[in-house]
């Protein structure tokens, strides 16, 4: 794929169009390739995106959590001022911006976009696989959004718009119990066809129109193709647009990430009632106790079960040689798997893949 292939692609997926497509390019420059070829690297653009992100991420907790005396039902004009107050205490807040913007979540981000492939390195990084580092995906998480930043001119309303589209925020937000269908379609889309899902984000063609003719289906469109595809063409509402042999998928949304997860309700749902869906035996390929602790984590992350549970009991023998007892719980599960070794590292492990065997043999 040539630069100008690989730029194009991205822009289309932020749904964002550089008036200097150099900066994209910047983002992806490490250090060490800029070192040896000349030019910029992403750095700067990192510092600037850190920046930009924590004032867009403390935007979205206010706006979700946020809110001013004259709000409530009992404010009474002539008596109150109106103040600014939080459902959250600062330490709460603190806590949730802490998880939005943590390197696991913005490099967790990176690998469902699929971009570090992207990523330009000098010979050192090649050789040590640094693109696979949660360090670097995270630099680059905020490399491009510097670049965005940079680009629009500080314009916080397009920022706001590519960081709910890279990080979204709001869906990072809801209780553990909502469903990220975002999340199960990009896993489903993985297992099933062996890649990345691609969106394409961008306004609704004629959203004007339909909204003078009282139609309100959504500002944003984003669009992605199904596996084998027919492409259908633009209806009467162009508006996203899935395509599976035999069926077509529409989704709307009054901001690009709102969108997108319409359309991911609409293609689980399908898949769903399809009988498309993948089991836990086939996501995991050769269950066994040396991978058994990411095995469970991998079926945890895909909406299986809750994130599984450790705890651990040193004890020693009549010689004086340490035993350990490791504990595994699912919340899902009424069971609690034991095991014990010599080292804290093995116990777990045992643990984990007695966990592992239960839950896919309970899969029937």
């Amino acid at each position: 794929m040539s630069k100008k292939e690989w730029l194009d692609d991205i822009q289309a997926q932020l749904g964002y169009k550089f008036k200097k497509p150099d900066l994209l390019f910047q983002a992806f420059t490490r250090k060490t390739y800029a070192l040896e070829n000349g030019g910029a690297d992403n750095e700067i653009l990192e510092f600037v995106g850190d920046r930009a992100l924590d004032i867009i991420v403390t935007k979205v907790l206010m706006d979700e959590y946020g809110y001013f005396t004259e709000d409530t039902e009992d404010y009474d004009q002539r008596e109150d001022d109106n103040e600014f107050f939080s459902n959250l205490s600062e330490g709460e807040l603190t806590e949730l911006k802490k998880r939005l913007v943590q390197k696991r979540t913005l490099a967790d981000r990176i690998d469902r976009l699929g971009w570090n492939k992207y990523l330009i390195l000098g010979k050192g990084d090649e050789q040590n696989n640094i693109q696979k580092k949660a360090s670097v995906k995270e630099d680059l998480f905020e490399a491009i959004i510097g670049a965005v930043t940079i680009d629009s001119n500080w314009n916080f309303e397009e920022i706001e718009e590519v960081v709910n589209l890279m990080l979204d925020p709001k869906e990072e937000l809801k209780d553990e119990e909502s469903i990220n269908y975002v999340s199960l379609v990009h896993d489903w889309y993985v297992s099933f066809y062996g890649e990345l899902p691609k969106f394409e984000c961008k306004l609704n063609p004629g959203w004007e129109n339909m909204m003078a003719v009282g139609n309100t289906t959504g500002r944003y469109i984003c669009e992605t193709t199904l596996g084998p595809y027919e492409t259908k063409g633009w209806g009467s509402y162009p508006d996203i647009m899935v395509t599976h042999p035999g069926q077509s998928f529409w989704g709307f949304g009054n901001s690009k990430s709102e969108a997108r997860r319409d359309l991911c309700y609409k293609i689980y749902d399908y898949i769903k009632k399809n009988g498309l869906l993948t089991t836990m035996r086939d996501e995991i390929d050769n269950p066994n106790k040396d991978e058994a602790i990411n095995q469970l984590e991998i079926l945890a992350r895909r909406g299986y079960f809750s994130i599984p549970i450790y705890s651990f009991k040193e004890v020693y023998d009549k010689d004086g040689n340490p035993i350990w007892n490791a504990k595994c719980q699912i919340e899902e599960y009424s069971v609690t798997m034991n095991a014990k070794a010599s080292s804290k590292k093995e116990a777990k492990k045992k643990a984990a893949f007695k966990m592992l065997k239960y839950v896919l043999e309970s899969e029937g």
